[in-house]
């Protein structure tokens, strides 16, 4: 099946270049579009995509309200922020409104179709230096909880090395959907909304190095 895409973006012709040359890829599907923060909330939960394409800076709704809106009511869903610059303060948002990543306008095709499917197979992928801007800039709560079990804390540290769910599956000897089950434990015990969050906790908590990151 291929990964159904939602693009959130308030420029039609942002939206129509994407759709064009996303669908090049036989893998992808774009299923709707969103011209700002609150139609891509409605988008959402009508056509439950596995991806959201989130542009960040839109009138009305922004991108970071709709990410969180959508991640704490359609958690399956993944959702990339796309911004301007690589040092916006709405990214470091996005992120902790729950976006699994984050990629530049000026992305390459190629490596843009490549990071949907990462997405949506749950793969966390930050460049060093965006791991190293966000984990200083992105406060994770207070105090969270840190009882995991040693099976969680393999999972974690699996996760914060940018594995999809299917190789974590495989490193484990364990199925797909008990990782996706672990991974809801984690977050749930860590107090955060994304696979990106989590990464950053293990990386601020010496469970992987930036460069494993």
């Amino acid at each position: 099946m291929p990964v159904r895409i939602l693009i959130a973006d308030d420029h039609s012709v942002v939206r129509q270049g994407l759709r064009m040359f996303l669908g090049l890829d036989p893998e992808l599907e774009v299923v709707g579009e969103a011209a700002n923060g609150a139609e891509a909330v409605v988008q959402a939960h009508a056509l439950r995509p596995d991806v959201v394409l989130m542009d960040v800076l839109m009138p009305g709704m922004d991108g970071v309200t709709a990410t969180r809106k959508i991640r704490t009511e359609l958690p399956d869903t993944e959702v990339i922020a796309l911004t301007s610059v690589l040092d916006d303060g709405t990214v470091v948002g996005a992120v902790k409104a729950g976006a699994i990543g984050y990629l530049l306008k000026d992305t390459q095709a190629d490596e843009l179709c490549r990071a949907i499917k990462a997405a949506a197979a749950g793969q966390v992928q930050l460049s060093p230096q965006a791991a190293a801007r966000l984990v200083r800039e992105v406060r994770l709560p207070e105090a969270p909880s840190t009882n995991l079990t040693d099976r969680e804390t393999d999972v974690l540290r699996l996760l914060a090395e940018g594995k999809a769910n299917k190789e974590i599956a495989a490193s484990l000897s364990i199925g797909e959907k008990t990782v996706k089950t672990h991974v809801s434990a984690i977050l749930g015990k860590l107090g955060v909304q994304s696979r990106t969050q989590a990464a950053l906790f293990a990386a601020q908590s010496g469970l992987v190095s930036l460069e494993g990151s």
